[in-house]
């Protein structure tokens, strides 16, 4: 499943926080959705107590035990009847179940399902249907136990089930998505969404990814709708009873987990095409707008014969279908043969979307194929190794994109989007393990985050960069056949990987994966004659700053190390497996620079020593270190800075040497940065300071680039077009938003222009635009932004719209934009993206957003059900306070309003908000006099 996770987002004007995954949605150009995480600091002394005080008050698990053994399903046959006015649907089951031990009752799953009748018939007609005698429901444990009079003897049977339930509106189980016809009519469809455990709240069933078994669907359905499910239509007839119905009768699916069943039943256009290995794709999307969907489909028909390449395993369904559904709590869910998404995870109109929003829907689309193979062929075993799911297709989401799109320069946008958001999170005291174990389906939701996505997925690429891809790729040809249609955990990948490549990958892996956090490797170095000397040691790094205490753990740290000579070359690898060691490298001179983790690949910060940071320096204005490591030694000293490790005035410093920088993933790291100190800064009275420091260090790219683009641009494939449309919009957007007077007016009368027909503006310009005038406008300018808003044909046009209205200043104006969010006109999914973007535009929305999510509490909570979109909202609306009495009042808040899902959520935004408090008493007044100090004429 694609999280909407807020990775960290690149363009300035989308809001600033982050958690993620699943996929839980700001763009690295996950403009789209993903936010910006506060990275934030503070001091030891301070926190020990903060974080006591936070784990101590975690309430106790439930007790939880895994359905019992005795029964389990061979195959499912499953008829549904949805009735698409009054919301509910009727389902009978005849599921094919072997008896493994004689037993008078069987325990299946079941949610907000009526069970009407029960019965059990043996196999080969030997004995009588016995009738179930009682239906008792557990409903915490969302279990139902039925009765037999006498005991199920062991063998074969057919349990029979008719049951009816609701097609709700909390976007889980088989539930409604609302839509208008062209002709403007609302209308409803049915379609489902089933990860983690949803496909008990639309039939019984045993709703565990190791009990696999083949399922017979057939879908009772309004004639003028279409009807789709994870196999072929193989029959389609009148219904007896009412000729106004169909029955459609889909092929036998492989054999599956019930989490990756799907069905859709609406009304769709489609564009169909065929991968080269023969495989049917059909992109479906909202009535009248097919052309919308040819951009997926080209990915999709290239992507298929990739991954088939790439595994050595064919696809092994005879379709695949990706679907546009309205209402959509993930990014996309990976259904085998039939994988739903967002509108916006899904639709390109050529005209109307921008760079990011094509590059987003490769991403995505990329992701959710690879599941075909990596989940729905081999299934995790359990929900302690979803991590490995959505790591790995997060992972190679990026391959995929590479692939289809070298001129994205996509894994250099890995390392801003994923990489660097993963090592944010994994240094709070309240991270978790890669692995967690998992009892209680209501803890599931909970690990979909960015250590399950994107720590999952830096360490799958640090593993791959160890092995060498020939190797990788033999290691998981043999775990995909060695456990294909069955469920494996981590330990058997690495098994495979291991008889691949001869190296200890379980040894080293675990490391990574068993125990939380990742270390900072501290650097030093000697010159010997024509040699090097490196002194390297490991110890735990913490938000708050290097861990001190007796138990450090360690980590087995593959290790690259290049030189000024080739600084795309490695010269020497080696595997860190202890505290401290001392290695040489020969044939350095002593005027060359040494760098430790070329291309950023290794899940670790690095602490130069201030010589070999001197040296390295000069690379960064003069281009010869690679845009990734530009990236990555900004981003570490900024980290650095945040844990009181150095002073912030030193970040500042090196921000000054990326003047000549062209590079757009480098710019959008830099801008995320920025964008956490500016938040940070407003707390204080000098923000204005921050903004002009932003002004100078972004106007010579911005006058460099301009507003029109370059002939190609943003039109695949113009090479380095894409990156310089995403560059535009950053860097326009980031001087809007920073009050540049000349970006403002030209801003102002482009908007005018657009809003009168005149001129419109080009999508990839929209959102910059937008922000500046929203930032520095009034009444009338929301007025005009509500109506664009309200007129939008195109989903990613309203989200658009969404993310940026919290720009507005007045606080009358920003009260509006909140209960604009809980509107009719906000689909569900949305509202969390509104809040968010009131609460990360300045110290007054801040304060809003909370109060109105306090005030709001019982509706959003009902809302989101505790899915991850709640820890989504929770993050968004507190993270970037800097106060420490708002840390205990967050607490406080959560202990009598509980949200189960987000309660580690909740343990992070408290500790990000004493480590923002911490770190603007330490380094505000000296960030204050170097501002004022870099204003003063010169003596």
């Amino acid at each position: 499943m694609l999280l909407v996770l807020g990775r960290r987002v690149s363009l300035s004007f989308v809001k600033r926080v982050i958690p993620q995954d699943p996929v839980l949605l700001s763009n690295p150009i996950l403009q789209d959705f993903r936010t910006i995480k506060f990275r934030v600091i503070h001091s030891s002394t301070v926190f020990a107590s903060a974080t006591r005080q936070n784990t101590d008050t975690m309430p106790e698990r439930r007790p939880f035990v895994r359905l019992p053994t005795d029964v389990y399903p061979v195959n499912y046959g499953l008829c549904l009847k949805p009735d698409l006015i009054d919301f509910t649907f009727e389902g009978k089951l005849e599921a094919i179940v072997k008896v493994n031990l004689a037993t008078n009752q069987i325990v299946m799953n079941c949610a907000d399902i009526d069970i009407i009748t029960a019965s059990f018939v043996p196999e080969g007609g030997e004995g009588e249907e016995i009738n179930a005698t009682g239906f008792n429901y557990q409903n915490e444990d969302e279990k139902v136990t039925l009765s037999f009079p006498s005991a199920l003897q062991k063998g074969s049977g057919t349990l029979k089930i008719d049951f009816v339930g609701e097609l709700n509106d909390k976007m889980k189980g088989f539930y409604r998505s609302k839509y208008a016809t062209p002709a403007g009519e609302i209308r409803y469809a049915a379609v489902t969404q089933f990860e983690a455990t949803d496909a008990r709240r639309a039939f019984p069933c045993w709703d565990e990814p190791a009990i696999k078994a083949t399922f017979d669907i057939s879908l009772i359905v309004p004639k003028d709708r279409v009807a789709l499910s994870n196999m072929n239509v193989i029959d389609r007839k009148p219904h007896p009873e009412d000729d106004s119905l169909l029955e459609v009768k889909f092929a036998t699916t492989p054999i599956m987990s019930t989490y990756l069943v799907a069905f859709v039943i609406g009304e769709y256009d489609f564009v169909e095409g065929q991968s080269s290995d023969g495989v049917t794709v059909r992109v479906y999307t909202p009535t009248g707008k097919a052309e919308q969907g040819k951009f997926a489909l080209e990915v999709a028909v290239k992507t298929l014969p990739f991954y088939n390449d790439y595994f050595n395993v064919p696809y092994p369904l005879p379709k695949i279908d990706l679907i546009a559904i309205a209402d959509f709590a993930a990014g996309a869910m990976e259904n085998w043969g039939l994988v739903t998404y967002r509108e916006t995870a899904l639709l390109i109109d050529p005209k109307n979307s921008c760079s990011s929003s094509r590059q987003w829907v490769a991403l995505v689309v990329g992701h959710e194929l690879a599941h075909q193979w990596f989940g729905n062929l081999v299934t995790m075993e359990w929900w302690t190794h979803l991590w490995l799911n959505e790591g790995f297709a997060s992972w190679i989401e990026y391959l995929c994109v590479d692939h289809c799109f070298p001129d994205y320069d996509i894994w250099t946008q890995f390392v801003s989007a994923d990489y660097t958001r993963a090592l944010d999170l994994d240094a709070l005291d309240n991270s978790h393990p890669i692995e967690v174990n998992v009892g209680h389906p209501s803890e599931v939701d909970e690990i979909f985050d960015a250590i399950s996505y994107s720590k999952g997925a830096s360490v799958i690429r640090m593993l791959h960069n160890y092995i060498g891809d020939e190797d990788f790729r033999k290691g998981m040809h043999s775990y995909l056949l060695k456990f294909q249609h069955k469920n494996a955990a981590t330990e058997d990948l690495w098994d495979c990987l291991e008889q691949a490549s001869g190296k200890p990958i379980a040894l080293v892996m675990s490391s990574w994966t068993k125990q939380m956090g990742f270390p900072i490797i501290v650097v030093d170095q000697e010159q010997q004659g024509d040699d090097r000397i490196l002194k390297i040691s490991q110890k735990k790094f913490c938000a708050s700053g290097p861990h001190n205490g007796e138990d450090c753990p360690n980590w087995m740290v593959p290790i690259s190390i290049c030189t000024g000579e080739d600084p795309g070359c490695t010269k020497l690898k080696v595997l860190l497996d202890s505290p401290e060691t001392t290695i040489t490298i020969n044939n350095v001179s002593p005027d060359q620079w040494v760098k430790i983790n070329p291309g950023t690949v290794g899940f670790y910060r690095i602490q130069y020593s201030s010589a070999m940071l001197e040296s390295l320096l000069p690379g960064i204005r003069d281009l010869t270190l690679l845009p990734v490591d530009r990236l990555g030694l900004q981003n570490d000293l900024f980290s650095l800075s945040r844990a009181g490790m150095i002073s912030t005035v030193e970040v500042l410093k090196l921000m000054e040497a990326f003047v000549n920088e062209p590079n757009y993933t480098v710019w959008s790291d830099l801008s995320c940065n920025l964008g956490v100190l500016s938040s940070l800064l407003s707390h204080t009275d000098f923000h204005e300071e921050i903004q002009e420091f932003i002004r100078e260090l972004f106007t010579p790219i911005g006058l460099k680039l301009g507003w029109e683009c370059k002939q190609g641009e943003g039109e695949p494939p113009g090479a380095g077009g894409h990156l310089d449309a995403l560059l535009r919009g950053l860097v326009l957007g980031k001087l809007g938003k920073a009050g540049h007077k000349p970006t403002l007016e030209e801003a102002r009368r482009r908007f005018k222009d657009h809003v009168e027909g005149k001129q419109i503006l080009s999508a990839d310009l929209r959102s910059p635009v937008y922000l500046t005038v929203l930032k520095h406008g009034d009444s009338a300018t929301l007025d005009t932004m509500l109506k664009l808003h309200k007129q939008a044909d195109m989903q990613e046009e309203k989200n658009r719209i969404e993310r940026v209205l919290g720009a507005i200043s007045a606080p009358d104006l920003i009260q509006k934009v909140l209960t604009f969010a809980l509107s009719e006109d906000v689909r569900p999914q949305d509202t969390v993206s509104v809040i968010g973007g009131v609460a990360g535009s300045s110290k007054h929305g801040r304060k809003a957003a909370w109060k109105f999510v306090k005030d709001n509490w019982e509706e959003l909570h009902n809302r989101y059900q505790g899915g991850f979109l709640i820890s989504r909202l929770i993050k968004l609306s507190v993270d970037g306070f800097a106060i420490d009495k708002m840390a205990a009042e967050v607490k406080s808040f959560f202990e009598s309003h509980h949200a189960p899902a987000a309660e580690r959520t909740v343990q992070q935004c408290c500790e990000n908000i004493l480590l923002n408090a911490a770190w603007l008493k330490r380094d505000a007044d000296d960030i204050h006099q170097y501002l004022l100090k870099r204003k003063a004429p010169p003596v």
